[in-house]
């Protein structure tokens, strides 16, 4: 597995919403993408999810605005209709957890940071929230 972390759309909503407590464990996990220690990507139904959510709250413009920056730090993986197949022929209960968890896969990504994490029982994955990941991260306090 490469060391690039797939962040689920939890995540990201925590840190543009602040909200707590899970916002200074979401900021870390991003400001870490952003100095280069962590190599941070997502799926283009992880934007789709936050821009309707934050449209919402914030505004059109806002919420782009918001996108474009985290375009900056977080790379794109495609979805293609393989992981939609094998996310709709799984025990997976949430359809989009399972796009997540086979997308992971098949980029070769071996860590998926969400809050929901009861909902993955993959064992080739570590899933972890930002909390249980940053206390676990050697390069943290450098």
């Amino acid at each position: 597995m490469n060391n690039i972390i797939l962040i689920d759309t939890d995540v990201i909503l925590d840190l543009f919403c602040k909200r707590e407590p899970f916002y200074a464990f979401a900021a870390e996990v991003f400001t870490l993408g952003d100095r280069g220690k962590l190599h941070l990507a997502t799926t283009p139904l992880v934007y789709v999810n936050v821009f309707y959510i934050l449209r919402k709250v914030l505004g059109i413009e806002k919420a782009k605005e918001l996108l474009r920056k985290l375009r900056l730090i977080v790379h794109v993986i495609p979805i293609d209709e393989k992981m939609v197949d094998l996310a709709l022929n799984t025990q997976f209960s949430d359809f989009e957890n399972g796009l997540q968890c086979f997308t992971a896969r098949e980029n070769d990504i071996g860590i998926i940071l969400t809050r929901n994490v009861k909902d993955y029982k993959e064992k080739d994955l570590l899933v972890q929230t930002p909390e249980e990941y940053l206390k676990a991260l050697p390069i943290r306090n450098t």
